[in-house]
């Protein structure tokens, strides 16, 4: 009997979910924040999915969301033409940054001292959060906007991907682009992995991985779909994708293989991210929903609890059937 992928769905937002990041792992666990069409952005508890608070002071669709790594501070991005930044333990709001158009993305340096954001007035900019009344440095270049701009090697460079079908590498200090990474469609997602310099990037039905220093091509992969959004696991092991077909793609990151696919979601795939430990991936939907999927099938974690052949009973027949030899610790 195979072993079934049994995900946990989050419900609580109204619209479309279309971005989400993790937290570090903090002594309380880790965390997950979700951006959502419905304006309120919401914290939960990584590995169950427990909601815990909304962020509530936007007046429009929130772009974008992130967590620091300790889990205290959280941003978003959004439609009314403002950036955010909230207390994550109290959910108050700590400061509104007003933008000339909207904001489509938010990241925090690794001190947690800067804000970079990026948006639909194409130009990225670093506040400064302990001077939040001094404007921003600005970085122009983009002729479209801004989907993602996160910062990376060392928060020395920054990296935007934007609709003008570019990626571009900038130099914090000279504000100047160092390189430039063009597409034939438009580019979808991007994620940074710190432990290697890896850039995962989805266009089409593509999913590419680039050096983060030199943006020199790693690898890609074909999907079956449209996909709107890649994670690599933490081990890099294997990789996951969503998009227009519903379904969450697994494949195997050295042989490029496909290993499972599932079919959870009841509306397009918008956003995927592996958990800081690895040990599940989130997904947010059209549909309106979170769902965290185990990484290895079976193994008790979090809320999934593997149960072994002599206790699975007919009225049972929800919970994941777990093999002795698949029991890990």
């Amino acid at each position: 009997m195979a072993m079934r992928q049994t995900p946990l769905t989050c419900s609580g937002h109204t619209r479309p979910v279309v971005d989400l990041a993790f937290s570090g792992i903090t002594p309380y666990g880790y965390f997950l924040i979700s951006a959502c069409k419905d304006g309120k952005p919401m914290l939960r508890q990584g590995d169950t999915g427990d909601w815990i608070g909304t962020f509530l002071g936007h007046k429009g669709a929130v772009w974008g969301a992130t967590l620091n790594k300790e889990a205290t501070k959280a941003a978003t991005a959004a439609a009314d033409f403002t950036a955010k930044v909230w207390d994550a333990v109290t959910g108050d709001e700590v400061l509104t940054l007003a933008h000339k158009h909207i904001v489509k993305s938010v990241n925090f340096t690794q001190d947690s001292n800067y804000l970079l954001t990026g948006g639909n007035d194409k130009v990225l900019r670093i506040y400064d959060l302990s001077k939040p009344e001094a404007d921003p440095q600005e970085i122009a270049g983009h002729t479209s906007a801004i989907k993602k701009a996160l910062w990376c090697n060392n928060d020395q460079q920054i990296l935007s991907a934007a609709d003008d079908k570019t990626i571009r590498l900038w130099d914090k200090n000279t504000q100047e682009a160092v390189h430039t990474l063009s597409f034939d469609a438009s580019v979808t997602s991007m994620e940074y992995i710190p432990d290697g310099e890896i850039v995962v990037i989805t266009y089409g039905r593509t999913i590419g991985f680039y050096n983060a220093h030199s943006l020199d091509l790693i690898k890609t992969v074909d999907a079956p779909a449209s996909i709107h959004s890649a994670s690599l696991h933490p081990e890099k092991d294997f990789f996951v994708a969503g998009g227009d077909d519903f379904k969450l793609y697994k494949y195997d990151y050295t042989t490029k293989e496909e290993m499972e696919s599932y079919k959870g979601h009841f509306g397009p795939i918008h956003t995927v991210r592996f958990s800081p430990d690895g040990e599940l991936y989130a997904s947010g939907s059209e549909d309106g929903t979170l769902r965290l999927w185990q990484t290895a099938v079976g193994k008790t974690y979090g809320l999934w609890k593997c149960v072994l052949p002599e206790e699975l009973s007919s009225e049972n027949s929800e919970v994941l059937y777990c093999p002795p030899a698949e029991i890990k610790a």
